[in-house]
């Protein structure tokens, strides 16, 4: 039996190499897509996006789960009142653009497969949002809106492709230890250790990696749209 495909966006590193090593061992074809190793393309850019398609369906004819985990955060911290144009259409071209389209292509490829009859798998989408989709950071404001509006992807493309039975699933990871959180790491193990989470530890890019292995399992197939907050617990409102 061939093996399943799948594409692994913004996988050089953290969150995304654990994913793409998680699916690989769990017997995917996995191709790596990075903007500097592995398959290259920057998600932003149409004609690259294009390209990763033409390229995988050229040499692998299929895909059977998209995982959309790329995204950038602000070059420079700055307040809401301080936000410049150039870095909220990078963070929203790359996060939130690039996410969108990069659904709607690979819906489409999935939607062919079907309709040539091609029923080994319905196919499947994850995107790797974040707890900034809901809760307010005024010093990286356009990260927030770029999560928020994964989230809403989430729903309207889990909404539209139900039809044919392709699972689309947001994992909102909380605070995970790589590198874009290596230089607050202090910050927020003191944050946790007094009760920000009440699972008391900071995460791992692996606990995302296993929620995707069991959403690529089947066992969610009948929870399209579902939000699964990687966390410890963060999202729970408490007194």
């Amino acid at each position: 039996m061939n093996k399943k495909i799948a594409i692994v966006t913004g996988a050089s590193r953290g969150i995304g190499r654990s994913i793409a090593e998680s699916l690989s061992n769990s017997g995917y074809e996995v191709i790596s897509v990075s903007t500097s190793s592995g398959t290259v393309c920057d998600i932003s850019n149409p004609l690259d996006r294009r390209r990763l398609l033409d390229e995988v369906i050229s040499k692998h004819g299929r895909v059977d789960l998209l995982v959309n985990n790329a995204g950038v955060a602000p070059k420079e911290r700055r307040d809401v009142l301080e936000t410049t144009e150039e870095s909220f259409r990078r963070v929203l071209g790359i996060n939130l653009e690039g996410t969108y389209f990069m659904c709607q292509l690979f819906a489409n490829q999935m939607i062919k497969q079907l309709a040539a009859g091609d029923n080994t798998s319905p196919g499947r989408i994850i995107n790797i949002s974040s707890i900034s989709s809901y809760t307010s950071s005024t010093n990286r404001g356009e990260y927030c809106i770029s999560k928020a509006g994964v989230s809403m992807v989430t729903q309207l493309f889990a909404d539209r492709l139900a039809e044919y039975g392709i699972g689309v699933y947001e994992i909102r990871p909380g605070v995970i230890l790589t590198d874009m959180v290596e230089t607050v790491k202090d910050k927020y193990e003191k944050l946790i250790a007094e009760g920000l989470t009440p699972t008391r530890r900071i995460g791992q890019p692996q606990d995302i990696a296993d929620a995707v292995l069991a959403i690529e399992s089947g066992g969610f197939d009948f929870a399209t749209g579902q939000v699964f907050n990687l966390d410890g617990g963060f999202h729970i409102r408490r007194l």
